[in-house]
């Protein structure tokens, strides 16, 4: 049965929200450059370590912040919905599999892939293949698959990281769909006055590149000011935190990824970004770092609030279990084959 989509979230990011994630960024860099002018590193070893860390993961990823918040932008605003429309045509046992394959050709970043799901659940597409949909986006899109091989290039595990990632994430996203069964959009969705009312008068007015352009400066400085703070993070365990006591975790079989995945959880970085920074743990093994790279763009704080206002009670923590449960088996195995 065909089913009409209306697009997701139309209107565009609102211009507070972007001048002040805008100034928020612009003033953390320059604090930064502030302390480095006046602290001198070249004279205070930690200092100068820490900087290397954290500007080293800010050139590498914020061009792939730019090229994710450039496709998002693009989709947001020139692809119809309807064309997601086909997915509530395949046979139910399909529709998960397809759904997150689906992210390859609709990358949007985990923020973004929120309130897309939402939408296509409210116009009629089963709510587990939107929640499917939500989890593998981030992860199985061009722009993050891209990402993941530039932050591993030359390294042994390349393969490893590139295609786990993205068969444990399809694995992952898929897993909770089949948890999330039978359930009904009225039970799941959280009700939202407005849903089904769109301003179609004032779309109209708005030209297609200036939503564009307002959708691309806002992701971009909503998914740059996670990186700051993520990069700063691992820098400051990679300078503060003893080689000794990171030693001793990372050998440890469980503990090492679930400490990655805490780690994911707590930075809430963005997956266009994220390799940079999982790759900069070089005390870890790969099924560690992949374990951080599969969870991360699933669950985290800033997620963990966008799913409590998006869906029932009870959805974040079925999530969590699921994710959790899932990535630590896939990652364990990996860890066993290869360290």
């Amino acid at each position: 049965m065909a089913i009409g989509v209306a697009r997701p979230d139309i209107s565009p990011p609102q211009t507070g929200s972007s001048r002040r994630a805008t100034l928020v960024v612009l003033g953390v860099l320059a604090a930064i450059a502030v302390g480095v002018r006046v602290a001198d590193p070249e004279r205070i070893a930690w200092l100068q370590n820490f900087l290397i860390v954290f500007g080293s993961l800010l050139v590498e990823a914020t061009p792939f912040i730019m090229l994710g918040a450039f496709v998002s932008a693009a989709i947001e605003v020139f692809v119809p919905a309807s064309t997601f429309a086909h997915l509530g045509r395949l046979p139910r046992q399909l529709q998960l599999p397809a759904a997150a394959l689906a992210g390859i050709a609709f990358p949007v970043c985990e923020c973004g892939s929120v309130p897309v799901a939402r939408r296509l659940a409210s116009k009629g597409l089963a709510p587990s293949a939107a929640v499917t949909f939500m989890l593998a986006a981030p992860i199985l899109n061009p722009v993050v698959v891209a990402s993941t091989f530039v932050a591993y290039r030359g390294r042994d595990s390349l393969w490893v990281m590139v295609l786990g990632r993205m068969g444990l994430g399809f694995l992952v996203a898929v897993a909770v769909g089949w948890v999330i069964g039978v359930t009904r959009k009225e039970d799941l969705l959280k009700p939202r006055p407005g849903d089904d009312d769109v301003d179609a008068e004032a779309v109209a007015r708005e030209s297609r590149w200036s939503r564009f352009v307002s959708h691309l400066t806002g992701d971009f400085f909503f998914m740059g000011r996670f990186l700051v703070m993520g990069a700063a993070i691992a820098a400051a365990v990679q300078t503060f935190v003893p080689q000794t006591i990171v030693g001793k975790v990372a050998n440890l079989p469980v503990l090492s990824l679930l400490a990655m995945m805490g780690l994911a959880f707590l930075m809430s970085l963005c997956s266009e970004s994220d390799a940079f920074v999982a790759a900069s743990f070089t005390q870890f093994g790969p099924a560690a770092q992949l374990a951080f790279l599969v969870s991360g763009p699933m669950i985290d704080l800033k997620l963990g609030a966008l799913y409590a206002g998006t869906y029932s009670r009870g959805f974040l923590r079925t999530v969590v279990v699921t994710v959790v449960a899932v990535t630590l088996a896939g990652t364990l195995w990996l860890q066993v084959v290869f360290g």
